[in-house]
């Protein structure tokens, strides 16, 4: 059974990749903070009587299915509603302008060219672009193991499949990758 603390301690260590994860997936820093929030709820109030050896796992498996229930409850919403309000803001004149609601990053702050730091962001995006083409399966395997650094055994475990699975998963997900990315001239 894991003490408060060694459950405290685990929570702080898994958080910052946890919320990375879950803003990867879901690209909204406000849904992202919910999803970990509440999967760590559920690890605390029905599984804390486990060992600490097994709260890796079952806290990846539980954010993994938390993730799944967010956009299940968005495919819903967006079934029902058509919903604009991350853009509604009146501005002075009590009209919307949606280029006002947009951010905009300050280029004091760049330390890097903008020719570059525009590269560097193209980059990223057609990787995140690709990432999210990769089927589900392939695409959770690829983010356990590469992203969250989870060896074949625990990423099995946490996926609910074998380790050969786990492993034909990634290898498929990176060639795709690789592929994809080699076709738009990204070498890297």
């Amino acid at each position: 059974m894991a003490t408060e603390q060694e459950l405290s301690d685990f929570l702080k260590s898994v958080e910052k990749r946890a919320f990375k994860r879950s803003v990867y997936h879901v690209r909204n820093d406000e849904s992202a903070l919910d999803i970990v929030q509440d999967s760590m709820m559920k690890l605390v109030e029905h599984y804390s009587h486990k060992p600490p050896d097994e709260l890796p796992m079952l806290f990846q498996r539980i954010l993994s299915n938390t993730t799944l229930d967010w956009f299940r409850r968005q495919k819903t919403r967006n079934a029902l509603f058509s919903n604009l309000s991350d853009f509604e803001s009146e501005g002075d004149d009590g009209e919307f302008n949606l280029l006002e609601n947009l951010d905009s990053s300050d280029a004091s702050t760049q330390v890097e060219s903008a020719e570059s730091s525009t590269q560097r962001a193209q980059i990223f995006r057609e990787i995140e672009l690709e990432i999210q083409e990769l089927p589900a399966r392939q695409r959770e395997a690829f983010l356990m193991r590469y992203w969250e650094e989870l060896d074949v055994a625990e990423t099995a475990a946490a996926m609910g499949c074998s380790e050969g699975s786990v492993k034909t998963h990634c290898s498929r997900a990176v060639q795709a990758l690789n592929k994809a990315l080699r076709a738009k001239g990204i070498q890297l």
